[in-house]
Order: C-alpha cells, then sequence, then structure tokens
C-alpha cells in the first residue's frame, strides 16, 4: 500500500494534522520534485486528498492507516483495529476521565483513554500500565464489556474497531499539574458534538452488569 518510508512519512504526519501545505509537509533535505513524486503516489492510493484551498488532508482510508502507516503493511484496513477503552471514574465525586483524540481517525474528538493489547502481557496489565505512562495513575481495572464500533463519516468509513471495555470506579489519584490532554469531567455530556459518536454507547454499558455486548454504526 505504501511502497516508500517518504510515502508512510506523508500519510503518518498528516494524522497529526486537520491539513498542510506542500511547503509544510515536506522536509527541508528533500528537493520538490522527489517530494511531489511520492505526494502524488499517496494521493493515487486514495490516502491523501488535495482540497482547494492547497491543503493537503487525509481521505477516509487514509484517516484508517493514520499514525500506523509507519508500521509495515500486512494488515487490510478493513479488518477491526483492536483497542482497549479504559472508562476511569474518580470515587470523590464520579468524574470521568476523558481525552481529547490528537490524531486521526477521529482527531479531535474526546472519549475514553485508549491502549492497545500486547502479546505476552494480560489485559489488565496491558491497561495498568499503558494509564501509569499516560496520566501517572495507578488504577485497578476489571473487563466490563466488548463489542464492534464503525464510525463513518459523510458516509465513508473511518473507523473500525473492536473493543473492549475496562471500568475502574474506585480512583483517589490526582492528574499531575502538566497533564494536557486528559483530565476529569463531573458532568460530560456523552452525546455532545465534540465527543466520540461511540461514547454515549460506552456510558450506557458501563452501567449494565458485566459481559455486555454492543455492535453499532455511527455517522458523524
Amino acid at each position: 500500500m505504501l511502497d516508500h518510508h517518504i510515502q508512510q512519512t506523508i500519510v503518518h504526519t498528516l494524522a497529526f494534522s486537520d491539513g498542510m501545505r506542500f511547503s509544510e509537509l515536506k522536509p527541508d533535505h528533500l528537493e520538490n520534485k522527489a517530494f511531489d513524486y511520492h505526494l502524488k503516489k499517496v494521493i493515487a492510493a486514495k490516502l491523501v486528498a488535495k482540497d482547494g484551498d492547497g491543503f493537503y488532508r487525509l481521505t477516509s482510508e487514509g484517516k484508517r492507516v493514520g499514525k500506523g502507516a509507519l508500521k509495515q503493511q500486512s494488515h487490510l484496513i478493513d479488518r477491526a483495529y483492536s483497542l482497549l477503552l479504559l472508562a476511569i471514574r474518580r470515587e470523590s465525586d464520579g468524574a470521568w476521565l476523558l481525552y481529547r483524540r490528537q490524531s486521526h481517525p477521529l482527531r479531535g474528538l474526546i472519549g475514553f483513554m485508549q491502549a492497545q493489547p500486547v502479546a505476552n502481557a494480560s489485559t489488565h496489565k496491558a491497561a495498568t500500565q499503558e494509564c501509569f505512562d499516560a496520566t501517572g495513575l495507578t488504577v485497578d481495572f476489571s473487563v466490563h464489556g466488548h463489542g464492534y464500533f464503525s464510525v463513518y463519516r459523510n458516509d465513508q468509513l473511518e473507523s473500525f474497531i473492536h473493543f473492549t471495555l475496562l471500568l475502574a470506579e474506585n480512583v483517589v489519584d490526582k492528574l499531575p499539574s502538566d497533564s494536557r490532554e486528559y483530565y476529569w469531567d463531573t458532568q460530560p455530556d456523552f452525546s455532545a458534538p465534540d465527543m466520540l459518536p461511540t461514547m454515549k454507547t460506552l456510558s450506557m454499558l458501563c452501567q449494565t452488569p458485566t459481559g455486555g455486548f454492543v455492535d453499532e454504526s455511527f455517522q458523524l
């Protein structure tokens, strides 16, 4: 899919942006002609598109590759991406720990912390380690539910995940004062436009008995 490291870098760079001009996207050490060649390759692959204002942006398919572009492209982008979703609630006031996504797909939207399953490590260990590394919080998780989510933007598939929902409701630790991406919200509106469209379903799943399963699609 991405035949050259420059093409991989283009997609990876745009995963953290809402759009960049040619001069912003091109590395300083590359000549315009060489970079333009690889840029045309990712456009031809329908991973990147140029809009009328001269900005290059990821297409829906490009967003699904996203920051994984630097990895080996041995997996198909239409396979469900496996994630651990970490629903963390503070004991003192019932606040939820939320995170604003910094990369595509669904960049800029707010949801629960995410972690990736790790080979040779339990789900609990992977979640606990990710939480500590990202926030400094020591949290005890329990597996609560699972399912599949598909998210479409303008009828184009942007995100397709298989998730395991882990829940922690007795958190007493405090976030470090310099934590910017994560924050506590005592009265989140899970239906708000800046929330991931999956959040309302996830919040309801948190309130059901352990073992729940959902399979839903959403339109942005």
